[in-house]
């Protein structure tokens, strides 16, 4: 089969790779739809110990089953396979599983490739009206998802529902979305890349803002860097709440002695549970997300060159989706 591998720093190569073949309780996908995230760009850049080259990255994926009793079933993939019976599993939160793996991590290639095996537990189905890039976004959109419903669980409910997401890629937009969702109309992205904001306003509809300013109730950091969290304890409200989603980079930023005397609640944040990817899924189908029409689509065998894009700064849409099979 052919697949996009990560080779070392910024190396990208579209090559055969041996074909994938199931465990002894998975199904084989057809990859249809797999979209670029922030994770393989930090991969990319050699920045994550967690993926070494050479490794097949990828983890947003979309296809259809091939094979077994759920031949021909459109699937959209939670690519975080756990145990299923250790206390945070029993607890319905896989993603603190201590074994845990995710595909695009070793020993699990990933899915910029034509197939990949996964259990049935981590497949959703998807109606015959949801395109299958939509599908994609479940794995993005839950990862925000999960950071929103953690943010405004822990919102006191005398706070003002406000809220501010520091970065407008995909992980941040989809922040936004899943915010609106839950009832938090209030909502800016703050995002210093002038054709990424214009996308998000022109486009996607969003209060977008090249500089944040004011305090805000919820405070969701998409990026990860220490200027980013600098943002986001500056602009969290007393009593507000930062959730701490982004990788960036592993330290500065937090204005601990703010964080302390007005008692702003800080979360860290990590893909998801099972029933948030569940949820996700749900909501992308029955339309709560809004239309999802900001993708940009290229094949599989471009993948180098987008990454090239991405790092440069030339993509104005939030989200690439790869497509296998042209």
């Amino acid at each position: 089969m052919k697949a996009v591998v990560y080779e070392g720093d910024e190396t990208l190569t579209y090559r055969d790779v041996p074909d994938a073949v199931p465990n002894a309780g998975e199904h084989l996908i057809k990859v249809e739809a797999v979209g670029i995230c922030g994770s393989d760009m930090h991969a990319y850049l050699g920045h994550d110990a967690r993926r070494p080259a050479p490794l097949i990255l990828g983890h947003e994926a979309a296809g259809t089953v091939v094979g077994g009793p759920l031949d021909g079933t459109r699937v959209t993939v939670n690519p975080l396979v756990a145990c299923g019976s250790c206390r945070a599993c029993n607890a319905g939160r896989e993603n603190l599983c201590p074994t845990r793996q995710i595909i695009s991590m070793l020993p699990r290639e990933g899915a910029f490739a034509q197939y990949i095996s996964m259990p049935a537990r981590n497949l959703v189905e998807v109606p015959a009206n949801v395109s299958m890039a939509k599908a994609a976004l479940t794995e993005p959109l839950a990862v925000s998802w999960h950071a929103a419903r953690l943010a405004t669980q822990a919102l006191h409910p005398s706070m003002e529902r406000t809220a501010l997401v520091v970065g407008g890629g995909a992980i941040g937009l989809a922040g936004a979305l899943a915010l609106k969702a839950m009832g938090i109309d209030a909502v800016t992205i703050v995002e210093p890349n002038d054709t990424r904001r214009a996308y998000l306003a022109e486009t996607c509809m969003q209060n977008a803002v090249a500089k944040a300013e004011g305090q805000f109730s919820i405070v969701i950091d998409a990026v990860g860097y220490a200027a980013t969290r600098a943002v986001a304890s500056a602009c969290a409200a007393p009593g507000g709440v930062i959730a701490h989603v982004g990788l960036g980079e592993d330290s500065g930023g937090i204005d601990v002695r703010r964080v302390t005397l007005q008692e702003i609640t800080f979360i860290g944040t990590y893909t998801y549970t099972a029933q948030d990817f569940r949820d996700t899924a749900a909501a992308i189908f029955d339309g709560r997300l809004g239309a999802l029409d900001w993708t940009e689509t290229r094949d599989l065998a471009e993948g180098g060159g987008a990454f090239k894009d991405i790092l440069n700064g030339v993509v104005a849409a939030p989200k690439i989706i790869l497509n296998p099979w042209p």
